[in-house]
């Protein structure tokens, strides 16, 4: 009988519980620049289970291209606004 929770699953779970979280403040925070930083937050979660996956690729694109690109044009878009 195969063991129920592995460490990958342990780590997958936290993973995929800050992701939940932190994509439900981008929604329910009041603050935008908040809500920006919720939504990196919630980047650098979903990059990690990609990594989890095998796919480095993917996760180093993923935080190279939408981390450090448009959610830094973003974050000064919505800091300008102010």
């Amino acid at each position: 009988m195969t063991e129920l929770l592995t460490p990958l699953h342990l780590v997958f779970y936290v993973f995929a519980a800050i992701a939940v979280c932190s994509a439900l403040a981008v929604i329910t925070v009041r603050n935008p620049v908040h809500s920006v930083l919720s939504l990196v937050i919630t980047f650098f979660a979903m990059s990690g289970i990609w990594m989890l996956l095998r796919a480095e690729f993917l996760s180093l694109i993923l935080l190279l291209v939408y981390v450090g690109a448009v959610m830094t044009l973003f974050l000064f878009v919505v800091m300008m606004l102010n």
